[in-house]
């Protein structure tokens, strides 16, 4: 690829996800709040942005995990950019809040740099093993936004759409990175101004606040729009975690309003496929009929995969993925088109039974490696060699 013109640095992809969440406070012109607690390896996120006081940064190093998300969901309701940071097991104890913060439909990004598990595992190395956890892990029909970030530049990019989609679709939004990108570093343009989109803050229209209720949603995102504390006019409100009515916002026990409220809230981040980029394929070609397929951190060692492959004359394309819930509107169609699927990740295949789950009439191979080690590019390539000489 051919390398832009303009200024370049060193940058470490927790350093980067600081830095895209500090772009995505700006754009959105919501100030930005982190409650945290320190956890290998996603500790530097808070150093970083407790650095930033400058630029209207609010970072607390709060008593614990819970503490942390709380904080930072209490940050979105009183209308800030509330994200909060940590590493697997963190996630878990997060678990409950972040199904308030479902509830409450506010926007809150939740960071999650994985390490090898399960309990504290292994600190300082690296696995893609909590992808189901963010997914399902979390009571009740809980459906969120989960997005990935493929190399420590791209933690920038994908901070900063995870923030975007929060606001613009009033949800909460997990970034998956990894110890392997999280504390690995590349060079990083660093963005011209004008370069990101501003990000549309969902607030009450005006012609809508006579009668307004706080689930009062637009019509082609369902996003609840964000009534800010403090703003005039009636749009005092309450939000919690127990089930509310679909109208009036008020608590409710009823079983059709319960089923209209999960399927709404499941619909409304179903719609997010409405608002991402199709997903690319690489090292395609006409005769490609092998299609290996990663998320998140490995694309490094599968893209060099993926050409020495070509080199040696097996014809293999490269989907790697960075939106998995919900996935790129044109996933099915990719999968669809080769003849042989091969879903390559850092754990025992939970990114693979998902896309099986989603797409039963595709066969999905799997290579696995559950180390706490990132690939290797050979394992890779004589795994897919083996997978094709024997079909």
């Amino acid at each position: 690829d051919e390398i832009r013109p303009g200024t370049y640095t060193d940058i470490k992809g927790n350093e980067a996800t600081a830095c895209g969440l500090i772009m995505a406070s700006e754009k959105s012109g919501r100030p930005l709040f982190l409650g945290s607690y320190p956890i290998t390896p996603a500790t530097d996120i808070l150093h970083e942005l407790a650095k930033r006081k400058d630029l209207g940064v609010k970072a607390c190093q709060m008593e614990d995990e819970i503490a942390g998300v709380c904080s930072a969901i209490g940050a979105s309701f009183a209308g800030s950019l509330g994200v909060t940071s940590t590493s697997g097991p963190g996630l878990a104890l997060k678990g409950e809040a972040i199904g308030l913060a479902v509830m409450a439909e506010l926007p809150l990004v939740v960071i999650d740099v994985q390490r090898g598990g399960p309990s504290t595992g292994l600190p300082t190395k690296t696995e893609q093993t909590d992808l189901n956890q963010a997914l399902y892990g979390r009571n009740g029909e809980c459906p969120l936004v989960v997005v990935a970030a493929t190399s420590p530049t791209m933690c920038f990019d994908m901070a900063f759409e995870a923030s975007r989609i929060a606001i613009e679709h009033m949800t909460p939004v997990i970034l998956l990175t990894d110890a392997f990108i999280g504390n690995g570093s590349s060079a990083w343009r660093i963005p011209e101004p004008g370069e990101y989109p501003e990000i549309k803050v969902p607030v009450v229209p005006a012609e809508k606040r006579d009668g307004w209720q706080p689930y009062m949603r637009d019509e082609a995102t369902l996003a609840r729009y964000w009534s800010l504390p403090g703003t005039e006019d009636g749009l005092t409100h309450r939000l919690g975690g127990l089930e509310k009515d679909f109208k009036t916002g008020a608590i409710s026990n009823n079983p059709a309003n319960h089923a209209k409220m999960i399927e709404t809230r499941r619909e409304k981040v179903a719609r997010v496929a409405n608002d991402i980029p199709l997903q690319e394929v690489l090292c395609d070609s006409p005769e490609a009929d092998t299609l290996l397929v990663g998320w998140g951190g490995t694309f490094g060692h599968l893209y060099t995969a993926a050409e020495e492959l070509n080199r040696e004359g097996h014809a293999v394309a490269l989907a790697q993925f960075r939106y998995i819930q919900p996935l790129p509107a044109n996933t099915g169609e990719i999968l669809r088109r080769y003849k042989r699927v091969i879903v390559a990740e850092l754990n025992t295949g939970q990114f693979a039974d998902y896309l099986q789950c989603r797409f039963p009439d595709v066969r999905i191979e799997r290579i696995n490696k559950i180390e706490g080690q990132p690939f290797m590019v050979s394992e890779i390539v004589e795994q897919v060699k083996d997978k094709i000489a024997n079909n």
